[in-house]
């Protein structure tokens, strides 16, 4: 009777550029021991220039090639279906002159944005009327309203993004991370689709 081994494939790896991809890489095994370190070390693919970013490794073609191999053996696949490989070249570090003007037009445009809403909404107006409602003085710059009201803006929004550098408050994602996370899940989706349309003949070797 033959043994059952089963495979769940990840479902995004990063590995480093030009190196031999494993079967460990890119899928958990569920099988005895000495068996388990075997196949952990089966090799799959070569990853080359010609792979640029992105390689896609269907789980149809690895159980085909392990089958070749362990011919005694019966793989049973759990999970997704392909494993989406993110190839990781080396970067050089950033510059520190293009990450300052980068940070200034960001600062400056952000700055223009929240300026350009409250001139829109009259916001000093706004201000105005609420410090005569609760004073019964009229005032130009109502600074006991306007200076507590910009430092809760910029609380606010550091509360809304859930971050302080790389400080997080809390576990809960910010409504950024999840449309970042919703935008990865869209681009692995159209990636394994049209990746796949590809080099669904592509072997593995």
């Amino acid at each position: 009777m033959s043994e059952i081994v089963y495979l769940r494939m990840k479902k995004n790896v990063e590995l480093t550029y030009l190196r031999e991809l494993t079967l460990k890489d890119i899928a958990y095994i569920s099988a005895s021991s000495q068996l388990k370190r075997k196949l952990e070390k089966t090799t799959l693919y070569r990853i080359t220039k010609k792979d640029r970013n992105i390689v896609i490794i269907d789980s149809f073609l690895v159980i085909d090639h392990l089958g070749d191999l362990h011919g005694n053996i019966e793989f049973q696949l759990v999970g997704p279906t392909h494993t989406i490989v993110r190839i990781k070249k080396h970067k050089k570090p950033p510059n520190i002159v293009i990450v300052s003007i980068v940070w200034l037009l960001l600062f400056i445009g952000t700055g223009m944005t929240i300026m350009n809403f409250h001139y829109d909404v009259s916001m000093q107006e706004v201000q105005q009327k609420l410090h005569f409602l609760l004073t019964g003085e009229e005032s130009k710059y109502p600074l006991w309203i306007q200076i507590p009201y910009s430092f809760g803006l910029g609380i606010g929004m550091l509360l809304f993004f859930n971050h302080w550098f790389t400080k997080r408050f809390n576990e809960e994602p910010s409504p950024l991370e999840v449309e970042i996370f919703n935008y990865q899940q869209n681009l692995d989706q159209y990636v394994s689709y049209y990746e796949n349309k590809l080099n669904d003949t592509k072997p593995y070797h």
